[in-house]
């Protein structure tokens, strides 16, 4: 099942619902501030994705966080901080089932789901 992790007001992840409803891809939709997301979930994601491609560097809470807690993104306390500030993350998440993508770009959701 194809699950798209996000938050509900963004105007990217809207993109990409609207983009999957309109062809009729089936999938549910997680929202990280109500739903929640755990560190186990998000240290996979890191795994596979990398700090690097998973943390949004152009957030508003990004740029509200020390340099100490900058720091703890890129180390083994990732997880746990971006659990604690979800909108970190980059949005919108495609999982798949099979591999992970952050971001929307139309091409590209068409190229991953077909």
């Amino acid at each position: 099942m194809t699950t798209l992790y996000g938050i509900k007001n963004c105007d990217t992840v809207k993109k990409a619902r609207k983009w999957l409803d309109e062809n009729n891809i089936n999938y549910s939709f997680h929202d990280f501030r109500s739903d929640g997301i755990t560190e186990t979930q998000v240290a996979d994601w890191l795994q596979e994705l990398s700090a690097d491609n998973l943390i949004n560097k152009r957030s508003t809470t990004w740029k509200q966080l020390s340099d100490t807690e900058r720091d703890r993104a890129f180390g083994d306390q990732a997880a746990q901080l971006l659990c604690a500030h979800p909108t970190l993350i980059k949005r919108p998440l495609l999982d798949t089932g099979k591999q992970r993508y952050v971001g929307f770009k139309a091409e590209q959701y068409q190229q991953w789901l077909a």
